[in-house]
């Protein structure tokens, strides 16, 4: 994980913003900001509370709950705002969109990473996708229909691409187990290693605060 996370900074780097105030929003227990705490003055919001709890007994500030307005209000504006693997959460991903927008600086930067529902995977495998898991998931996205919510909302995408990950090998196990119909999916918690794999049924995006 933190080998992605690494990958994910380097391309939020690389897309103009190398240092300032950052938000993650559902930041779980911390480990992207662990490493973009060497570039920025970082900070998150998680809904779980034993992992906000756990953030901030490693120093860093994290809030539990969900980011509202009244947050918004009195935070300073941020820099970066990232969101990996946490729009297909939101009950109202446009109205969030709108609140990171304002609670950002002119040309700041954002960057999430989400399923793509228009991927060939995800067509092939129907209701059996990996990623088709409701009610944990409540929308699905195409790079397509994300941009036109973030036009839509007041950014500009300048960039989409679909990376590769390092999976740990017994979620690779679990899954198959839960495609092919197990109702109770091997799992693996011994197996300390991943493998580098890219169906290319997800992207990640960077866009500009207009």
């Amino acid at each position: 994980m933190r080998g992605e996370f690494r990958a994910a900074l380097r391309d939020l780097r690389s897309a103009g913003c190398s240092s300032g105030k950052l938000l993650e929003l559902g930041c779980a227990y911390g480990f992207f900001l662990a490493e973009a705490n060497a570039y920025f003055d970082v900070h998150g919001i998680e809904m779980c509370e034993g992992a906000a709890l756990f953030c901030r007994t490693r120093g860093f500030d994290v809030e539990q709950g969900t980011l509202t307005a009244e947050y918004v209000g009195r935070c300073t504006p941020f820099d970066a705002v990232v969101m990996l693997d946490v729009v297909e959460h939101l009950m109202e991903p446009d109205r969030t969109m709108e609140l990171v927008r304002m609670a950002m600086k002119p040309d700041g930067k954002l960057m999430l990473t989400t399923g793509d529902w228009d991927s060939a995977l995800s067509r092939i495998m129907g209701r059996n996708w990996r990623l088709m898991t409701p009610p944990q998931h409540a929308f699905f996205f195409s790079p397509r229909t994300m941009s036109s919510m973030l036009t839509r909302v007041g950014f500009d995408v300048i960039e989409c691409r679909k990376p590769w990950k390092n999976v740990p090998f017994g979620l690779i196990v679990y899954q198959l187990g839960r495609i092919l119909g197990m109702s109770r999916p091997p799992q693996l918690s011994g197996a300390h290693f991943g493998i580098p794999i890219n169906l290319f049924d997800a992207f990640r995006l960077v866009a500009t605060r207009r």
